[in-house]
């Protein structure tokens, strides 16, 4: 979510709202630190920090301070034990910020930031509040530094999937990334095929030849292949691992499917090494249905997987300063 933007309309709206962020945790929690709400004085929110007791507390806790309308800090602990209901035994600490219309123009210029993509953040701790600056330096999604400054990031660099193909699949598929870490870019080559209506996160290409379109897809994207023609998909994988630049190229199919595409994709002239790239079926193992929708679920599991594989992979390439041509090279192995 984007927490500036939804800050900045409750001020506007309400007058007040309130922000809950999980600082620490210790030992086994429902959430990571660094996850937050956003919750408005009539008690509706945005976001989640696990659910349960702690969260219904937190909520009513944050609309109790908000009652006076002034900006305020508030730090707590929770045990995750048997006085919440829960069994997760460890612990939380958590920061309640309320906001107040006083601080809507300085909320407005970190929604501007947060319009252009990732960022991070410097807060200093005063007695009501964290007064927070822009740096140039990249955090984890939350820290503090030496002196006890809060150290954040926001608005999270998210995947590009490229899923090609709207059919009952596709669709399903389609809703399944509206609420997940992905910027779905949705081709088709018919032109009555994608719906007038997609979430947010989903950018509808119709094309007569969607093959061209992944000279558009950045390095590390996800290819997705599902259209209602085999030729297709075999030009699609084809284009998708020659071009050897993405960390997921999959096809939906089944295991003949698959062969029949290695033996062409090897006919072509294609090195095994890269052929054995290519993921078909797609999905997790367990999942037998043939509904569209669990088919989805299915490749939607195997999507999250590969995109924590392949974000780890970029974190430790990036802490460990490599050149350039390193990065690709290690990239490289790790796909294969």
């Amino acid at each position: 979510m984007k927490v500036w933007s939804l800050i900045a309309k409750h001020l506007e709206d309400a007058g007040c709202c309130a922000m809950v962020t999980m600082t620490e945790v210790l030992g086994s929690a429902p959430r990571e630190a660094g996850t937050r709400m956003v919750i408005r004085p009539d008690g509706g929110f945005h976001g989640t920090i696990g659910g349960g007791t702690l969260e219904w507390h937190v909520q009513a806790e944050a609309q109790k301070l908000m009652r006076n309308q002034k900006a305020l800090l508030s730090f707590s602990q929770h045990a995750l034990g048997p006085e919440l209901g829960q069994c997760c035994g460890g612990a939380v600490k958590l920061l309640i910020e309320v906001f107040t219309k006083e601080q809507l123009h300085e909320v407005k210029e970190l929604a501007a930031q947060e319009g252009k993509g990732p960022f991070s953040i410097l807060g200093h701790f005063t007695s009501d509040r964290v007064i927070r600056e822009v740096t140039n330096e990249t955090h984890q999604k939350l820290g503090f530094d030496v002196n006890g400054n809060l150290l954040e990031s926001f608005s999270e660099k998210k995947r590009q999937v490229y899923l090609y193909g709207a059919g009952h699949i596709g669709r399903a598929l389609m809703l399944n990334m509206a609420a997940l870490p992905f910027d779905l870019i949705w081709i088709d080559s018919r032109h009555n095929a994608l719906p007038s209506v997609t979430p947010g996160n989903v950018e509808k290409i119709y094309t007569p030849t969607p093959v061209k379109t992944l000279a558009k897809a950045p390095d590390g994207a996800f290819i997705v292949i599902m259209t209602h023609s085999h030729s297709l998909d075999l030009d699609l994988v084809n284009a998708a691992l020659t071009a050897e630049r993405f960390s997921y190229v999959g096809v939906i199919g089944s295991d003949t499917k698959k062969a029949r595409f290695k033996s062409r994709l090897k006919s072509f002239g294609m090195e095994r090494t890269n052929i054995e790239k290519l993921i078909c079926p797609i999905g997790i193992d367990g999942i037998k249905s043939k509904h569209p929708a669990a088919i989805a679920a299915s490749v939607t599991a195997e999507l999250l997987i590969k995109d924590e594989e392949v974000s780890k992979l970029e974190a430790d390439l990036d802490s460990d300063h490599m050149t350039d041509l390193n990065r690709v090279e290690k990239t490289a192995k790790f796909v294969q």
